[in-house]
């Protein structure tokens, strides 16, 4: 079974599974998940916790003889792997395999890993798991999920904000979970009566709003440009490498050149997208860029940017940071004269 965080809680009051497989890749999340998990399972009697953490030179001869090992007090055990962040490799799938004949009533299982996408949740090893057992997916909520994340979370805390708080939340705290959950906790604490307005907020808090440049090519590819514009300037307070996001956007244009490449021989969007292997949610953001980019204004776009590559590395009384943010207006589909950026 498959449920959110939010649910693990509830479920774990109806009764212990054998397996949780807490995957994602928002560490507060799956900390919170964790302790919840490890909460019960000392209330059933579960005193023994095994710790192993998966990489080449585990020896899984160890995992399977905590299986076995009996206690003198209790039998009972929790037995947490932790996965790496990349794919594991056949002989570690293998060996997970493996692992499900030696569990038994009296283990609880956890296996700590990264986000997976849905092709992984379907692969054997995984399935043999999540039969017995509940996944529980610790992503970080995007931007259209994260106004219900904290109205969820407020109401748990005695909060009550109003819309325009929840909004404002959001946007201070994109990105940084833990800051969230830290600052919740402070409004909890400042405001007993738990109502929450701008005013409190802006008087409590500060930013903690933190932006991935992957967050930046979801706005220039779903022509936001003021999201992008807000996304650039918090990558530039935090001294993020402008070459290397340069390149990151590189990649991204020159996917959507072949792309308009590809269709323009004739081949048919599903077809485009099961090509280059991408996801259903990423789908209809780039039907609408692949209209609104033709090749003549991608190519113009890749110009714009080797043009910032080479004034990062070479014109050092240049903008390139104000550069960036014009192309990323052009890409939006919105070119305008800026003032620089400080």
């Amino acid at each position: 079974m498959k449920i959110n965080p939010e649910q693990l809680v509830q479920h774990l009051a109806q009764g212990l599974e054998q397996n949780y497989l807490l995957f994602g890749n928002e560490p507060l999340l799956k900390q919170e998940a964790l302790q919840a998990v490890l909460n019960e399972t000392v209330k059933q009697g579960y005193d023994e916790k095994h710790c192993f953490t998966v990489n080449n030179q585990l020896n899984w001869q160890d995992v399977y003889d905590a299986c076995q090992s009996l206690n003198l007090f209790s039998s009972s055990q929790v037995l947490i792997l932790i996965l790496p962040k990349i794919a594991i490799n056949v002989r570690q799938i293998n060996a997970l395999k493996v692992l499900v004949s030696f569990l038994h009533q009296d283990i609880v299982l956890v296996l700590d890993g990264p986000k997976l996408n849905k092709k992984q949740e379907f692969t054997q090893w995984f399935t043999l798991f999540q039969k017995n057992g509940l996944y529980v997916p610790c992503n970080t909520p995007d931007t259209r999920e994260l106004p219900c994340f904290i109205e969820n979370r407020c109401r748990k805390l005695g909060l009550k904000p109003d819309r325009a708080s929840i909004l404002l939340i959001a946007q201070w705290h994109e990105g940084n979970l833990l800051a969230l959950s830290q600052s919740l906790m402070k409004l909890q604490l400042l405001y007993p009566d738990g109502i929450l307005t701008l005013r409190r907020l802006q008087d409590a808090l500060t930013r903690h709003n933190h932006y991935t440049p992957y967050q930046l090519i979801d706005a220039l590819v779903e022509g936001k440009a003021k999201r992008a514009v807000q996304i650039i300037r918090n990558l530039q307070a935090e001294d993020v490498e402008l070459t290397l996001l340069v390149c990151v956007i590189q990649k991204e244009v020159i996917q959507l050149c072949k792309m308009q490449e590809y269709g323009t021989s004739g081949m048919g969007l599903n077809t485009l997208f099961d090509h280059f292997k991408i996801w259903q949610t990423r789908r209809s953001i780039l039907t609408a860029a692949l209209h609104r980019l033709p090749m003549s204004v991608l190519m113009i776009l890749l110009r714009q940017l080797s043009d910032i590559e080479i004034m990062v590395k070479t014109d050092f009384e240049s903008q390139p940071w104000l550069a960036l943010v014009a192309f990323s207006l052009e890409m939006c589909g919105h070119p305008v004269l800026l003032a620089p950026i400080n």
